[in-house]
C-alpha cells in the first residue's frame, strides 16, 4: 500500500477512536432529568447567573464616571435584578397555577395522575434545592461540589458585595434556608396525600400558599441586597 494512503487510513482510524472515546464520556440517557426543559433551563441560570460574579477591570469604572469597579459591579447588578429573579418569577407561577387548580370549585375529579403533575411542578419549581427531589445526574454534581441550587445561586450573587457577616447578607440567607424547608414541605406532604379527598387537597394548597409566600420574602431578601 502507498505510505499516504497508509497515513489517511491510520488517520481515519484515529479520528473514529478519538469520536467513540468522547461520545462514551457522556453520561447515559437515564440519568437525565424526567422534564428536559427544566432542565436546561436550570442549567442556563445557573451558567448565565455566574456572569455577575465577574470582576471589572478598574479602567472600566473610570469610563462610566464611577470611583471604583465595586461602585460599577453594583450599579450593573441593580440593572440586571429582573434576570437575576426571573427564576424566582417562574417558580411563583407554577405555584400560582397549582393552587388555583387546588382550590377551584368546578366540581371536577382529581386523580393519582394529576397528583403526579404536581410534584413534578413543586420539583421544577424548587430549582434543585431540594436534596431528596433532585435526579440522579443533579445529585452527582452536588457531589462533586458543583453549586445546583438555583436559589442558592442568585443569593451568592445578589450578596457577593456585601461582607461576610453583613445583617442584610445573613437575612437573605435564612430567608433561603425557610424555602427550601417550605418546598420541602409541599414534597413531602404530596407524596403522602389522597388527592381525592378535598381535605387533602386543602392542606395541599395552603402549604403550597405558604411556600409563595417563603418566595416573596426571599425576593424582598435578594432585593435588599441588591439596595433596591
Amino acid at each position: 500500500m502507498p505510505l499516504t494512503a497508509t497515513v489517511c487510513a491510520l488517520n481515519s482510524f484515529s479520528s473514529t477512536t478519538t469520536i467513540i472515546t468522547a461520545q462514551s464520556s457522556f453520561p447515559p440517557k437515564r440519568n437525565l432529568p424526567i422534564s428536559s426543559s427544566h432542565n436546561i433551563f436550570s442549567r442556563r441560570d445557573i451558567a448565565l447567573l455566574s456572569l455577575f460574579s465577574l470582576s471589572a477591570a478598574p479602567a472600566s469604572a473610570i469610563d462610566f464616571g464611577i470611583s471604583g469597579p465595586k461602585d460599577w459591579l453594583k450599579e450593573q447588578k441593580k440593572k440586571s435584578f429582573k434576570f437575576l429573579l426571573a427564576p424566582v418569577d417562574a417558580s411563583r407561577e407554577s405555584l400560582r397555577s397549582v393552587y388555583l387548580y387546588l382550590t377551584a370549585e368546578t366540581g371536577a375529579s382529581y386523580t393519582d395522575e394529576d397528583l403526579q403533575k404536581f410534584q413534578e411542578l413543586f420539583r421544577s419549581a424548587a430549582r434543585d434545592c431540594v436534596p431528596e427531589d433532585r435526579n440522579s445526574f443533579v445529585a452527582f454534581q452536588a457531589n462533586t461540589g458543583v453549586e445546583v441550587c438555583t436559589f442558592r445561586l442568585i443569593v451568592k450573587n445578589a450578596a457577593s458585595l456585601l461582607g461576610k457577616q453583613d445583617p442584610v447578607k445573613l437575612e437573605a440567607e435564612a430567608l433561603l434556608d425557610n424555602l427550601i424547608r417550605s418546598f420541602a414541605s409541599i414534597s413531602g406532604m404530596a407524596s403522602e396525600t389522597n388527592i381525592e379527598l378535598a381535605s387533602d387537597r386543602r392542606k395541599i394548597a395552603d402549604a403550597v400558599s405558604d411556600t409563595i409566600t417563603c418566595l416573596d420574602k426571599f425576593e424582598q431578601g435578594i432585593r435588599d441586597c441588591l439596595e433596591i
